[in-house]
């Protein structure tokens, strides 16, 4: 009786979605291990069987899901597809729609290095028009060659350890249509409580941010979740869900992100230039001016050039991205809008109507360019720059039509032109701009695959042992060449220059792998004439979505606007704050606390400044918890009503 259930139908898909269960655990060690430092320091035994039992969970759910079709056919209680043939067919759907899903895990095993979360079906929009995909794609093919031999170990296990029912133990009458149908009778509410993670009835089915329940910290969610739940998850879902936390009467008495200033300010004409310099991947680790009490007094860090223009310049201790990818730093920087859930541009509200710094100094005579030395449609750049009042776009098919370069020979072979070349064309084309201009730049070299130019291989080296390094030197050197140059420019005196990361990337000290350390990137502002104090701010926290209200305000611009920031060179740091949003989880930085938000209720709370590393859990404790959990509720709620009500703009 044993063996005839094995060998059944029944016993052999038993059999292999366990094979399953275990060929999904194993790609999930492997995530674990490729990310081996931002995991492992922070395991303790309880926090294993918490994650155990969270994997599971999402395991079930998404194994139901990728196996619906094959159990369906399995059970099927018709009993002319007991044929060699047919089990042969089901024998290849079962390995090939697994293997998919271990594929999808392993990849995203490297890519959550860049995006700090599992990815969702819109990262299939990120890259829509990005040409060096399968060129990237193989090159991490090799680099990651072992997670290549890993696949190929899972598909095996799944293809040899694959049970195929054995058809001498059916016997085709009455008890084989009954067998077969009470399976697939059983079978379906089991799955419907599978997918959905819960067996308790009214329960909403479990989602991504669930994963949050499992563990400590918002990164360590992308443990517990495998990427086909994510993907399958994200499928048609509206990115933007406005809650209900509180009146709306309440919200705008709380926050509103519309700046107004009194109707009797008057406004003289703007005239100071404006030049926004974003440097890919230039996480603040990597500059040594913020980081002297690193490695015992002795860490230089890897831009010295940088390090020379923060002490000339207005910086802040407390500086935050508002996300991890590029998508997410232009809306931030340049319309003060933050990135929450998913990026603007991966959304239907990228056709809303949105302002921005280039519009609005436009209207006040500016002219407007943008560059970037990618393709002009890469990453979607090109139309969020036009679609914020830029006139000007000066991108790859630019740069190649100058006989002054070397066209696609200073092509990195990957994304973009490299940074010395692109930055020395940008300024042939800035001096050729009227005055008052706004000129925003957007570097690409500090990137994967982390190469650079051929004349530079053997002088930037790895130093440290991040690859990136070497990346950033050379980022450095083009830098000091551009501000060498600008310096003898006659416009130079009169411009405002200001200098932010779009993110952060490879990391290799621990007070940069928290939640927190994930998206400090330095922000720097540096008049040439010495408008602004050359000081490090130590009581205000600064964050990209701050940058235009910053300078809006001083340029001396009167006007309503609407940016979720604040205006940093105001006197009050009670006012400042700076907002992410990681992994499912809502984050707001305020005074010295960092607070953590999971939609419903508050999960965290630290005392950042002095709890660098993030270990000592306040939530519950605090009585500036209730403040700043109404305050993150309006925020969220503004910030969701304005975008599915197409209410960007100030009035």
């Amino acid at each position: 009786m044993f063996k005839r259930v094995v060998h059944s139908n029944i016993g052999a898909a038993v059999l292999n979605m366990a094979v399953a269960y275990l060929v999904w655990m194993l790609s999930r060690v492997a995530f674990f291990a490729e990310n081996w430092s931002t995991f492992a320091p922070y395991m303790s035994w309880s926090l294993f069987k918490s994650m155990l039992h969270g994997s599971l969970v999402f395991d079930t759910s998404a194994l139901l899901y990728v196996n619906a079709l094959y159990l369906a056919l399995m059970l099927l209680p018709f009993h002319l597809k007991e044929r060699p043939g047919f089990h042969k067919a089901l024998k290849w759907l079962f390995v090939v729609t697994n293997a998919v899903a271990i594929a999808m895990n392993l990849m995203d095993a490297v890519y959550f290095q860049y995006t700090g979360r599992r990815s969702t079906v819109t990262v299939f929009t990120e890259f829509a028009n990005e040409g060096n995909i399968t060129s990237i794609i193989l090159t991490e093919f090799v680099r990651h060659w072992y997670l290549v031999l890993a696949f190929a170990a899972l598909v095996f296990i799944l293809w040899r350890c694959y049970t195929k029912p054995r058809l001498d133990v059916y016997r085709f009458g009455s008890q084989y249509y009954i067998s077969q149908t009470v399976a697939l009778v059983v079978m379906a509410p089991l799955a419907i409580v599978g997918i959905r993670g819960s067996v308790t009835a009214g329960t909403r089915p479990i989602t991504i941010s669930n994963a949050n329940q499992f563990v400590n910290r918002p990164v360590e969610s992308s443990v517990v979740l495998n990427t086909p739940f994510s993907m399958i998850r994200s499928i048609g879902k509206k990115a933007f869900v406005t809650p209900d936390y509180m009146p709306r009467e309440q919200m705008e008495a709380i926050y509103t992100p519309v700046h107004n200033h009194p109707e009797s300010s008057a406004q003289a004409p703007l005239t100071k230039n404006v030049v926004i310099l974003i440097v890919e991947s230039m996480g603040k680790e990597y500059i040594g001016a913020f980081n002297r009490d690193l490695d015992g007094g002795r860490y230089n860090g890897y831009m010295p050039f940088i390090d020379s223009l923060v002490e000339r310049s207005l910086t802040f201790e407390y500086s935050y991205a508002n996300g991890r990818i590029s998508m997410d730093a232009m809306p931030s920087i340049l319309s003060g809008l933050p990135m929450m859930v998913e990026s603007i541009f991966l959304t239907p509200a990228s056709l809303n109507d949105v302002d921005g710094i280039s519009s609005i100094l436009d209207r006040e005579g500016y002219s407007t360019a943008f560059f970037h030395g990618g393709h002009n449609i890469s990453m979607g750049f090109s139309a969020y720059a036009h679609s914020i009042g830029y006139k000007q776009y000066y991108g790859l098919d630019e740069y190649c039509k100058s006989p002054k370069y070397g066209g696609m020979d200073d092509f990195d072979g990957k994304w973009a032109i490299w940074d010395e070349p692109f930055l020395q064309f940008t300024l042939d084309n800035i001096d050729q701009m009227k005055q008052p201009f706004l000129a925003t730049v957007f570097t690409a070299s500090s990137h994967h695959p982390y190469n650079v130019p051929k004349q530079y291989r053997d002088s930037l080296l790895d130093e440290g042992g991040q690859p990136i390094h070497k990346c950033v030197r050379y980022t450095d050197m083009a830098l000091r060449r551009f501000f060498e140059r600008a310096s003898r420019e006659p416009w130079y005196q009169n411009t405002i220059f200001v200098l932010v990361a779009d993110h952060t990337n490879q990391t290799s000290h621990d007070v940069y792998k928290t939640d927190l350390g994930l998206y400090s990137i330095p922000i720097i502002f540096f008049t040439p004439d010495g408008s602004l104090p050359a000081m490090r701010d130590t009581t205000k926290i600064a964050q990209q979505t701050d940058i235009t209200p910053t300078l809006l305000d001083w340029l001396g611009y009167k006007k309503p606007y609407l940016a979720f920031g604040s205006d940093l060179l105001a006197g009050n740091a009670d006012n400042t704050w700076a907002f992410s949003y990681n992994a499912g989880v809502y984050q707001l930085v305020k005074g010295d606390l960092m607070l953590q938000f999971d939609g419903t209720r508050t999960t965290a709370v630290y005392r950042f400044k002095t709890d660098r590393l993030m270990k000592h859990n306040l939530v519950n404790q605090l009585p500036e918890q209730q403040e700043m959990e109404l305050f993150i509720k309006a925020l969220i709620q503004q910030y969701m009503s304005r975008m599915n009500e197409n209410r960007l703009m100030p009035l």
